[in-house]
Formats: C-alpha cells, structure tokens, sequence
C-alpha cells in the first residue's frame, strides 16, 4: 500500500472506529509506528482535524466525514448486503474487495445511521444463496417482516407445509414472534417462535399467506443472534439415486437442497441425498423421467413406481 492510499485509510479507520492508537493503525496497515506518527502529522497539516489523547490514541474531530456522501439507513442496508453477496458469490479477490468496500461505506456513515443499520442488518441474512424467484407477494411479506422484527410486533400467516400431519392436513394459521430473514438457496425463509408449537421454528415466505402484522409485542431473547444461530438439522434419512451419464452434469448443476455426496460408477452418476423424510425428493425424482432409478430406500422406490402407474392412467 502506497503512502497516500494508507493516508485515506487511515482516515477511514478513524471514522469507522472512532479511536486508534499508533501501535493499532501500524499493526493494521503492517507497517511502523514511527510511519504512523509521520502520517497523521501530514494529515494535520493537509487540514484533516485529527486530536491525539495520551494513552487513548487518535480521534477525528466530531462532525468531520470524508467524502461528503449521505446514505439513508435503507440505502446503508441495500449496499452492505451488497457486499455480503458479492463476498459469497464471487472470487476471493472480488470477496476482499467487497470486504473492504464494506468497511469504507460504514466508515463514511454517521453515528447514529451507522447505528440503526448495524440494527437492521441482524434481522436479515444470506445464507447459500442459489436462484431467488420472488414473487411480489413474497416480496411485500418480506418487507412487512422486516419491519415487524423491528419493531419487535408478532405476526399472524396461513401457512401450507410441503408434506401433511399426521391427520393429513397441511394447512394451519400461526401466530409467531419473527426474530430474523435468511435468503437460503433462494428461498426468503422466516425464522420466529411459533405460539403454535411453543418453539423456534422456520417458515419459507413462499408458502405463507394472508400475513397480518398484529399491535402484539415481544422481547427478543437475550441469547438468540441470527448470525450464530444454526437450525437443528433432523435429515436423517439417506436416500441414494443413480442417473444416467448423459444427465449427470445437469444433476450437480440443480444444487438441490438435499444433496450430500456423488460417486461416479460404470452405470451413471450414484447421488446421495439426506432428508427428512423419503416423500420429500419424490416430485424431484420424477421430474427426471427414466433419467434416474431410485436405489434406496425401497419405501421411495414404491412410491415413484405408484405415482408412475398413476401418471400412466391418465394418458
């Protein structure tokens, strides 16, 4: 890094962090405290009002930003997970870059904007992010939730599960206390406490309807953080399918969310899935046609063979 460009991030820092020491900015920028001291002291004199505390290290005089841009707190979030996007998505040098555009977009935000967006930003995260397909309905559930996490109001939906209960209904109307929104494999999925089931539970935004945000509070709970927060994972049933060569690339390339392991054999492509339940890779599969042949469990190979016998009736 060259002299001036280690001078504008210096600025930066000190705008981002509020206070450094010497011995804090030579570490960062790997260089000596010595070239520290001489780089604030051509900053002073360039007219940049940096103040020295004895012990405490730099400070940038309040009300001084550097470069005079404004961003509204809804403009701070769209940028920032911006970059969280591009930092998932792309190389590991663009995702640097991206680490660093980050850093400089909080650095040239005021306190209090900075503040509300660092707030917002732990409602929302992007997690394998594959190929979103919003609907407008999803979309303005996705903002309706954004605000009611907020401002901490519960919510009440239609929801349709993808298999049945136990009495073969599907459908069922939950209030819930939303604590977050994470973009999995293109899906806006809601993470909250359902009344229903008395525990955290996940609901996709696409099998939502009829949302209404209710005057009803709660308080977050002091140890959930949407950032460290890791889903029970209760896949425990495997199911392995063979496809023929001619589709295998095809296959990979459909990410879907089950896949767990692929085993090239003289026969096709051997794919291992883990799920909850056989029935939810059933539609999957006989999206493929003849292209795959269940191996296991025996239980799917049923189902797939009386579904086609089904199919067969109607044509």
């Amino acid at each position: 890094m060259n002299k001036t460009d280690r001078l504008l991030a210096i600025v930066l820092e000190l705008q981002r962090k509020g206070g450094l020491r010497a011995e804090d900015l030579a570490a960062g920028f790997e260089t000596s405290t010595r070239t520290i001291y001489r780089d604030i002291q051509a900053l002073s004199e360039a007219g940049v009002p940096i103040v020295g505390t004895p012990g405490l290290g730099y400070y940038l005089m309040e009300g001084y930003f550097l470069p005079p841009l404004s961003f509204t707190v809804e403009e701070a979030v769209a940028l920032l997970i911006g970059t969280d996007f591009v930092e998932q998505k792309f190389d590991t040098g663009y995702g640097m870059k991206a680490q660093s555009s980050r850093e400089k977009i909080e650095a040239i935000l005021p306190k209090s904007v900075r503040q509300e967006t660092s707030r917002v930003r732990t409602t929302m995260r992007l997690l394998a992010v594959g190929d979103a397909r919003i609907s407008g309905q999803e979309k303005e559930y996705l903002e309706a939730l954004r605000h009611a996490i907020l401002e901490e109001q519960k919510v009440r939906f239609h929801y349709s599960k993808s298999m049945p209960e136990a009495d073969g209904n599907r459908h069922s109307i939950r209030t819930a206390a939303p604590y977050g929104l994470v973009l999995v494999r293109g899906s806006w999925v809601l993470i909250a406490r359902c009344d229903l089931r008395q525990e955290l539970r996940h609901f996709r935004l696409s099998r939502m309807s009829d949302l209404t945000v209710l005057e009803d509070l709660f308080t977050f709970p002091s140890d959930f953080n949407l950032l460290d927060h890791k889903p029970v994972d209760d896949r425990q049933v495997l199911v392995r399918i063979q496809v023929h060569p001619h589709i295998a690339d095809k296959v990979k390339e459909s990410n879907n969310f089950f896949m767990e392991a692929f085993e090239e054999h003289e026969d096709g492509l051997h794919v291992t899935f883990r799920v909850r339940q056989p029935e939810d890779l059933l539609h999957w599969v006989l999206g493929w046609g003849a292209n795959v042949v269940v191996l296991e469990p025996e239980s799917l190979r049923i189902q797939v063979r009386d579904e086609a016998e089904k199919m067969f009736k109607c044509y």
